[in-house]
């Protein structure tokens, strides 16, 4: 495969595991908090990695960046997160290069996703980049390459029904909830946790349910009040979850915490309750299942549901990796271009060399000689000859580090921007 290094020890890389294969339990042990991320990125600029962006939602940790080897990568994933070296082998993937750009570019345009055009993914790339650059880990490439994904985005959900309907991880539990529970306009719906998930499921639930019994609990009980004003909807304390849950015909947990908040313990029911559990890692624990009258249902499962919406969605995947090729061309361009600029100078600087070289033997050898003619054919000898070069390097499938070796050794020149 073509190296597309930016520098001659350095690689692209995309490293991680999602839920390609990777369950809802191997999920939540990579899964990382806003404070993990974080040290993520902290622990990078200690050992020196120039550029870095991590992300890490329901359905996949990621880390996107450069290394000399994909270890070093996978270092400061199991180094903040409670997987293992040996767990991540068994699930994980690691693309190198153009095959990682790649990754990337369907990663943010939803034709990686869980749930197929649900775009969610790209805030969190957007949110990522900004604490990676916030933190001087966000080179020129990194940063060119993100908005090059955010254009496909866009034109993607613009141009393409890849994202037709309202089709997403909370859409998808709200569809289950209306299919599931009769009379649902009439049934007390308590929402814990308001992130960002647990607000599109509020939107959602509001706008297709047309109920309003829905109660919402949040640690932080502004940030509840804050969605809870938009739709006149009530707000109760985190004390006082064991005595709300009993009230619920449904609980929807969309928490962020790393350990299950709800267990066996916390149940005190005296009728049926429906749980969905929308968290990676799981918040509600295994336990749960054994109470009789409970059902949970994990956001996997929630992924498994097809309709007609999401199956209309499969016949735009060819319009969307269209506009993904594009695009990428024209960043894979850029990157080239960016790469070989230095060798195209020093060549051009070698070249420049040998005419001055020429021209001096000349001037001492013509008595008449045409000192201004012969610059100007010179420099157009010397233009034609860079531009060539320059076309050849610029084709899609040149081998652009091993073509500029070549250059370098056979003009014996120095790349000084190596």
């Amino acid at each position: 495969m073509e190296n597309h290094n930016v520098s001659r020890h350095q690689y692209f890389y995309a490293v991680g595991i999602s839920y390609r294969k990777a369950d809802a339990a191997m999920r939540g042990k990579f899964s990382l908090s806003t404070e993990g991320r974080h040290d993520v990125l902290l622990q990078a600029q200690r050992e020196g990695i120039e550029s870095l962006l991590v992300v890490s939602t329901c359905n996949r940790t990621e880390i996107y960046g450069f290394a000399q080897h994909p270890f070093q990568l996978i270092k400061l994933l199991t180094d903040n997160s409670q997987g293992t070296v040996e767990e991540f082998q068994r699930v994980a993937f690691v693309y190198k290069n153009t095959e990682a750009i790649n990754h990337v570019f369907r990663v943010g345009s939803g034709l990686d996703s869980q749930i197929l055009g649900d775009f969610e993914i790209i805030s969190q790339i957007k949110s990522g980049f900004t604490e990676s650059k916030s933190l001087g880990l966000a080179n020129a490439f990194l940063e060119r390459l993100v908005n090059s994904v955010i254009q496909a985005s866009k034109r993607i959900k613009n141009e393409t029904g890849l994202s037709s309907g309202a089709t997403s991880v909370s859409f998808a539990s709200v569809q289950y909830i209306m299919n599931n529970v009769p009379d649902v306009q009439n049934k007390n719906i308590l929402l814990f946790g308001t992130g960002k998930i647990g607000r599109n499921t509020c939107e959602n639930l509001v706008k297709h349910t047309k109920n309003d019994h829905i109660t919402l609990i949040n640690r932080t009980k502004d940030k509840a009040e804050k969605i809870a004003g938009k739709f006149n909807l009530l707000v109760k304390d985190y004390d006082v979850l064991p005595l709300e849950i009993p009230k619920a015909d449904v609980l929807i947990v969309a928490t962020g915490a790393q350990t299950p908040t709800i267990d066996r313990d916390i149940l005190m029911l005296k009728k049926p309750l429906l749980i969905l559990d929308l968290s990676i890692p799981k918040n509600v624990d295994d336990d749960v299942k054994q109470l009789e009258g409970v059902t949970v249902v994990h956001l996997d499962d929630l992924s498994k549901i097809t309709d007609d919406t999401l199956e209309s969605r499969k016949s735009h995947i060819p319009a969307a990796e269209a506009i993904i090729a594009e695009i990428e061309e024209d960043f894979i361009s850029w990157m080239n271009a960016r790469k070989f600029a230095p060798t195209i100078n020093a060549l051009k600087e070698k070249l420049n060399t040998i005419k001055e070289t020429e021209l001096n033997f000349q001037r001492k050898k013509i008595s008449n000689f045409d000192e201004e003619q012969a610059e100007i054919i010179s420099q157009r000898i010397i233009h034609k000859i860079t531009t060539h070069f320059a076309n050849h390097l610029k084709e899609r499938d040149t081998l652009v580090d091993e073509s500029i070796e070549w250059i370098e050794k056979v003009f014996r020149i120095e790349n000084t921007a190596k």
